[in-house]
Order: structure tokens, then C-alpha cells, then sequence
């Protein structure tokens, strides 16, 4: 089956061919990053005109430039066309390991297929520093959605990537749009301090919480209340919730902002506080539609892809085209001949 024929399929919200599409998505970038560290890998430090073998050691040299071609003409056929007048919410769910992310995906599914939207998940799983690998075992957790013809849900490895996302989720996130899902839920890996990146990529950012774990103090070091606009405690079935939520509110009073984010307690394992959360989601949305912010976050969403595909691709050209070029002003920089940002310049150079 070619490309096209294939995004003809997703668009008719066929799940194989959903499927297939996210795939392709995510195999080419794999190939993209694994032909960048061939390069790095078949050329020994100080060795001369060994970057031209780079394409032999990461197997078949024509698959990464095969699977880039097919991705560019997945991205084209999905775009031709694929405005709609009622663009898909994203919503993306972040939290610590263990404070509920998927249990509470799996309860806003059920909360969006009671008003009759079709549902997208993508759910991303750590991989191991090791191995790549990673268990994708946040659908364990939604199985009660498996045979819901309404529910696509799609686990990715982070592959490396930091952020708390995957380096291919913008481009699944276009596939599951173009597929017609009303809402895409974006669960991210469990973060720590720094990973904050679903809030440039999401139309609402939950940031889940559970009392007794110390995340009030930690969201505070992380400055994620900055990008939260809805918080969630959740297993407010256990002690400690309402000093967890006293402490939430006297940081979210200290931030003086347009939308000042909601504190909604649940207990996602029961369903308890849906609605409550269903509400909140949706007076979010409302004030992003009238205040203008809905579209301003979705153009800083588009002209954030363009610039990770362009550096992406400059990447890839400077792991092929630097060869001794590099090692050589490094070795003017050791002799104190150059500086570093007139050596940068002139690597630059070298790509134009």
C-alpha cells in the first residue's frame, strides 16, 4: 500500500492504517538518529575522510533516506487539505512516577466517549539507556478502552528523548488529528524537574499530583505551576490531600496570570471527580477560544515542529558533511589559533 493510500485510510479513521502511519512516524526518525550516530561512529577521532563511511554502519544505507522520503509525503498528503474548523483539543497529562497519569487518562476517556468524542491517546514510556527498549505499559491501564472502536490509544517509547515526550509525538499528534479524533490525550513519561516540554504541545497542560510524595514542594523547584493549567490531586482517598491542596493554592495565589490554575482533587481509580475535572478542562478551553490564547499556543505549536524538523535535518547534514573539518579546528582551538564562535562560524559555514 503507498503513502497516500494510506493517509486516505487514517482519514476515514481506519485503525491499521492509523497504526501503520504513527509507525512510519516514528521509524524515521529512528533511522534519522541512528544514521547521525553511524556517522559519529564510523569516523575514529582525528581520522581522515572516514565520514563517507558512515552510511555502512548502521546497516542498509538507503533506509534512512527511504524512510525520510515517505515521512515527507505522509506530512504532505496529511496536510493538503486537513484544516477543520474545529481543530482537535490536545490535552497533555505530566506528573511524578506513581501519582496516577494513566489512571487518570483512562478516566477522562471515559468522561469524553459519555459526550460522543472520539478519543486519541499517546502515551509515552520511558526506554531503557541501555537497550532502547521500553515495556509501553501505560495501555495496560486503559484495556477497558481496547475494544472501543471510538478510543485509538497508541504507546511510544521516549527513545532517549528528553522532555517527557517523544521526539516523534508532533507528527503522531497530526496523524491522529487528520484521523478525526475530537480529543488527543498526550500522557508523557513520569517527570522530574526539568521536563516540561508537553506544555508547548498541548492546547491544556493537567499536571497530576498525590498528596504525601512532596510534589507541591517539587513543583514549586520546578516551576511547573508556570506551566500548568489545570492541577489534579489525585488518590485523594489518602491522608495528606487537603495540606497538599492548602499548599497548591498558596502557590498558584503567588503567580499573578490572565488563568489562574484550578486545583480539582480525583481518585481516577474510582471515577471520583470527573466531572469536576471534565468542568474545569472545559472552562480552560473556553477561555483559551475567547482570549485569543487557543490560537496563539497552536501557531507556537506549528512554528515549533518546522524549527525541530530544520534542526533536525541540519543535524543530519553536519554529521555527514563535518568529517576532519571539525577535528582540525578543534586542534586550532587547543593551539590557541582560533576561538570557539570563530570555529563555529566556520563550520557553519561549510553547510551553506
Amino acid at each position: 500500500m503507498d503513502v497516500r493510500e494510506l493517509v486516505g485510510q487514517a482519514r476515514q479513521g481506519r485503525p491499521r492504517a492509523v497504526a501503520r502511519l504513527i509507525s512510519l512516524v516514528e521509524n524515521a526518525v529512528e533511522n534519522a538518529e541512528n544514521a547521525a550516530k553511524a556517522a559519529n561512529a564510523a569516523r575514529p577521532a582525528g581520522s581522515a575522510g572516514s565520514a563517507g563511511s558512515a552510511g555502512s554502519a548502521g546497516g542498509d544505507p538507503a533506509a534512512p533516506a527511504a524512510a525520510s522520503r515517505a515521512l515527507r509525503e505522509a506530512m504532505a498528503a496529511l496536510a493538503t487539505g486537513a484544516a477543520r474548523a474545529h481543530p482537535a483539543r490536545v490535552i497533555g497529562l505530566t506528573g511524578s512516577p506513581g501519582v496516577g497519569k494513566s489512571t487518570s487518562t483512562g478516566m477522562l476517556i471515559r468522561a469524553f466517549r459519555k459526550r460522543g468524542s472520539t478519543v486519541g491517546v499517546l502515551a509515552v514510556d520511558p526506554s531503557s539507556p541501555f537497550t532502547g527498549g521500553a515495556l509501553l505499559g501505560d495501555r495496560v491501564r486503559m484495556q477497558d478502552h481496547a475494544t472501543d472502536p471510538g478510543v485509538f490509544i497508541r504507546s511510544m517509547s521516549s527513545r532517549g528523548h528528553l522532555g517527557g515526550l517523544a521526539w516523534a509525538t508532533p507528527q503522531a499528534l497530526r496523524v491522529l488529528e487528520a484521523a478525526g479524533c475530537d480529543v488527543i490525550l498526550v500522557e508523557t513519561v513520569g517527570v522530574g524537574q526539568a521536563e516540561v516540554e508537553i506544555a508547548r504541545l498541548a492546547d491544556t497542560t493537567v499536571v497530576i499530583l498525590a498528596p504525601g510524595m512532596g510534589d507541591g514542594v517539587q513543583a514549586a523547584k520546578a516551576g511547573i505551576l508556570e506551566v500548568a493549567d489545570v492541577l489534579v490531586v489525585n488518590k485523594a482517598d489518602r491522608d495528606g490531600v487537603q495540606a497538599t491542596v492548602r499548599e497548591l493554592r498558596n502557590m498558584t495565589g503567588l503567580v499573578e496570570t490572565p488563568w489562574r490554575p484550578p486545583i480539582v482533587t480525583t481518585v481516577a481509580s474510582k471515577g471520583e471527580g470527573a466531572d469536576d475535572l471534565m468542568a474545569e478542562l472545559d472552562k480552560h478551553q473556553a477561555y483559551l477560544e475567547e482570549s485569543g490564547e487557543a490560537r496563539r499556543r497552536r501557531l507556537a505549536r506549528a512554528r515549533d515542529e518546522i524549527e525541530a524538523i530544520a534542526l533536525a535535518q541540519l543535524r543530519s547534514r553536519f554529521a555527514v558533511l563535518h568529517g576532519d573539518r571539525l577535528d582540525a579546528l578543534a586542534e586550532r582551538l587547543l593551539g590557541a589559533q582560533t576561538d570557539p564562535y570563530a570555529a563555529a562560524d566556520d563550520l557553519i559555514a561549510a553547510l551553506r
